[in-house]
């Protein structure tokens, strides 16, 4: 599949910008470094390294201007891990300057009454979308970067993680919402938390991820208290996640909360996500007894969503679109699959459909 991804030119930012290709930058030199970490001998990590280099290179010119940089979403921050791997290795200043850049995008960036960071330019709107791309590099800048006390860099990750645990938790699952809305004034919005209507598979996938990256990074603070209410929290979501997986395919529902419900279906991406939380957790220590649920999810996904082609390029389907909160945020607009459009689209998070050349 990387090899499949840098065939097809994946992750790299080209002259249009935007934010959606920010994230797919992001999620790429992630991905990848992740594959050069785990077959650090393999003939290919060398290309696969220098991908990665080449994807952080095209992003370096669309992120060095903090107050422009706040435009973005905070999706924008997933490739400060890799522009702080690159000045580690390299000593290149201009890795330095961008990733203290992306640092100051989040001082500036708004935030709601309690202290929650805006996901983007919706008042008062914070989701857990964006703590995959926050937590981990907000540690990372201030465990690898900077000198000093690390108790304010880590109450700030906690603060946020813990109030999109306590606006979004669903009693009823014992997962959560997508995202909250501080005033209580959307009108997907709960008159009592501001929590949005349902638990979409995705976002919590994003938040799991997020949980597991931060402790790991963190780890040499787990004395700490904050450290410890984050373990909780992934631990206790760990649990909810293999309560909640359905029987019959092993993984996981678009919509969690409304499991079985016409119109609601399997999904890759989020299933793809609880996969690797679950499974790094139990690497780690940290979980326990998740193991088959997640193997058992793995094989389900890997024999159903990866499509392979004749030039033996691999793909991807089975994946939603998007679900925003700039809707209803009903149950009917929360299960729209655009799977009738993965034909003929090029939105990375839906479908890698269309296979450059042949990989021999």
């Amino acid at each position: 599949m990387a090899l499949s991804i840098i065939s097809r030119g994946q992750g790299i930012m080209t002259a249009q910008g935007g934010s959606s290709a920010l994230l797919q930058a992001g999620i790429t030199q992630n991905a990848l470094s992740r594959v050069v970490n785990q077959y650090r001998n393999d003939e290919l990590t060398a290309s696969f390294q220098s991908y990665i280099k080449t994807s952080v290179d095209s992003v370096i010119p669309f992120i060095g201007n903090a107050t422009f940089d706040t435009s973005y979403p905070l999706d924008r921050l997933s490739n400060g891990d890799s522009i702080i791997t690159q000045y580690l290795a390299t000593g290149n200043a201009t890795y330095y300057s961008s990733a203290l850049a992306l640092q100051q995008s989040i001082d500036l960036q708004p935030r709601n009454g309690a202290g929650g960071l805006w996901y983007y330019v919706y008042p008062n709107w914070s989701y857990l979308d964006g703590m995959y791309s926050y937590a981990p590099f907000s540690a990372l800048l201030r465990t690898k970067l900077h000198d000093g006390s690390i108790e304010n860099s880590i109450d700030d990750i906690a603060l946020q993680l813990n109030l999109l645990w306590d606006h979004c938790h669903d009693n009823a699952t014992n997962l959560l919402v997508h995202g909250y809305d501080f005033s209580k004034t959307a009108i997907w919005a709960n008159p009592i938390t501001g929590g949005s209507p349902h638990v979409w598979g995705r976002s919590l996938g994003w938040y799991m991820i997020s949980l597991v990256d931060t402790l790991e990074i963190l780890s040499p603070y787990n004395h700490l208290p904050q450290w410890a209410r984050i373990k909780a929290h992934f631990e206790r979501l760990a649990l909810a996640l293999v309560r909640a997986v359905d029987p019959v395919s092993g993984a996981w529902w678009q919509i969690l909360d409304q499991p079985g419900r016409d119109g609601n279906y399997i999904e890759s991406s989020g299933s793809s996500m609880f996969v690797y939380a679950l499974l790094k957790g139990e690497r780690l220590g940290w979980l326990q007894s998740v193991q088959g649920p997640a193997v058992k999810a793995y094989e389900y996904i890997a024999e159903t969503f990866v499509d392979k082609f004749a030039n033996r390029t691999l793909g991807w389907n089975g994946t939603v679109s998007v679900c925003s909160l700039n809707s209803t945020a009903s149950y009917d607009v929360c299960i729209l699959s655009d799977f009738q459009l993965t034909k003929t689209t090029d939105n990375f998070l839906l479908v890698l459909y269309r296979p450059a050349y042949s990989l021999q």
